[in-house]
């Protein structure tokens, strides 16, 4: 590029951008002969990387051979139809191209003048999605960069409606500051405790309620620590009940919990990042809970609908809520507003918002309701064969069974029937990482009652019934090689 000024051509745009495709289509063409994962030398790596600052442009080619050689070999590729860590995502067709278009288009959603139609896709696919989840469509709503951020983000506007003073002026330590209160399971994501750290409620007010048998929030003791800290002159500020928890994908049970809520007049925020999104799958046969009963709500189709990262959808039925906690105007951002809009900025601390509708509003097209129950039911079935496959085989357990694509194993041979509990810990710990360092699949684990377990999630919309015996072979061999 021997220009000093100026941008590529269009024409050398489309050139570059046909290049870029190819390579592309070419990885998922081979997807299944890439590594997952490998390992590697952190010190080699950044050595291997760190270059000069070039003073003069490069051709593209290069550039894009140098990615291909030099930084995606040493990717953990999330999008592989073996990847089954944590909550695996998956980036469908449609969303990468509407990710590409959305680049180009480089367009600021904050207010609805900086780019109306922006704001309006936002809301249409807001509207689907309440209505995939079973949430009003009616409620506040906004798309944001991740789970835990919708969960801080509710959590701020929960604690303003809690406390009977400004805390936008005072703080949380001003004079007339109170202890405010969190409730949540023992088996609630991290994220609840951040939004903690961040509001100023402080962990030592994240109470964690036990769990049942089946992982579930345990709603006779949530009643009592409520109410324990009512008498003591606390502030209850909101319950985080979770639908599909992270190391089992439990569900809490909404219905009671959230008629806990209404006796103490207490905000319920329902973190169904995971689960949520499964409401209308058909092979969950009306099983999942109830969103609605939530004054707010997290759905994240990144983990479920085959969007890129990142798309996170926050909801708060109590209409205003958000905005009275966030909406802060300058003069430089003010704005008319006619026919009903108003501007998304208000709604969080975000200013800056990037155009996240676009790519949730192809891939819905792209499928459509029905595509996405199917592809939905399928994820379920494979976990279902895989947890066919463990209770088959005398050496591996399922514990914690979840009518979710999420599925726990242990390994516990008959030979060790005897060994002890950290023993068999270490055995499972050996086969992720016997598994991970393979680059046949990529695993996560968890720590339950059961002891050490191994995590596999399944979401990725390429994954098939013959990825998950070959799967399971690889399980195999990790176990034999780690004994």
């Amino acid at each position: 590029m021997p220009e000093t000024t100026g941008d590529w051509a269009p024409a050398d745009f489309e050139r570059h951008g046909r290049e870029l495709l190819a390579t592309i289509r070419q990885h998922f063409e081979g997807v299944r002969d890439v590594p997952v994962a490998r390992p590697y030398d952190a010190a080699e790596l950044m050595g291997r990387l760190h270059t000069a600052l070039p003073e003069m442009g490069e051709e593209f080619p290069r550039i894009l051979t140098d990615t291909w050689e030099k930084v995606v070999p040493d990717l953990v590729h999330w999008n592989h139809p073996a990847f089954h860590g944590y909550f695996s995502t998956c980036a469908s067709f449609p969303g990468m191209l509407a990710e590409t278009m959305t680049a180009a288009l480089n367009v600021n959603s904050m207010l609805w003048k900086t780019s109306p139609s922006a704001s309006a896709l936002e809301q249409v696919v807001l509207r689907w999605l309440a209505e995939l989840a079973g949430y009003p469509g009616e409620s506040d709503g906004l798309l944001v960069g991740g789970a835990s951020l919708a969960t801080l983000y509710a959590l701020g506007a929960a604690r303003d409606a809690a406390l009977d003073y400004d805390v936008r002026e005072e703080g949380m330590s001003g004079p007339h500051a109170k202890v405010a209160r969190l409730y949540t399971s023992d088996q609630a994501h991290s994220s609840v405790e951040k939004a903690a750290i961040t509001l100023g409620i402080g962990l030592r007010n994240v109470v964690k309620i036990p769990s049942d048998d089946q992982y579930r929030m345990r709603l006779d003791l949530l009643e009592q620590a409520i109410a324990h800290d009512v008498a003591s002159g606390f502030v209850p500020v909101a319950v985080v009940a979770t639908v599909g928890t992270t190391s089992v994908a439990a569900a809490d049970s909404l219905e009671p919990i959230s008629a806990i809520c209404r006796r103490f007049g207490v905000w319920l925020h329902v973190d169904a990042a995971y689960g949520g999104l499964y409401a209308f799958a058909s092979r969950m046969d009306g099983a999942v809970e109830d969103v609605s009963v939530g004054d707010s709500l997290v759905v994240n189709p990144q983990k479920a609908l085959f969007v890129p990262l990142d798309s996170t959808a926050l909801y708060c039925r109590r209409r205003g809520a958000l905005a009275n906690t966030y909406r802060l105007v300058p003069e430089y951002l003010t704005s008319v507003h006619t026919g009903g809009t108003f501007d998304f900025m208000d709604l969080s601390p975000q200013l800056g918002r990037g155009f996240r509708a676009l790519k949730l509003w192809w891939v819905l097209r792209s499928f459509g309701r029905e595509g996405l129950r199917s592809r939905l039911d399928h994820a379920i079935e494979l976990a279902d064969r895989l947890r066919e496959l463990a209770a088959g085989h005398p050496d591996w357990q399922s514990p914690a069974p979840s009518r979710y694509p999420l599925v726990c194993l242990r390994y516990a041979p008959g030979d060790r029937a005897g060994a002890d509990a950290e023993v068999l810990d270490g055995l499972n710990a050996r086969i992720v990482k016997e598994l991970n360092d393979s680059g046949e699949a990529y695993v996560s684990h968890s720590v339950i009652r059961d002891g050490y377990v191994i995590r596999v999630s399944l979401a990725n919309i390429h994954t098939t019934r013959e990825d998950i015996e070959r799967l399971w072979a690889a399980l195999n061999r990790a176990a034999k090689s780690s004994r």
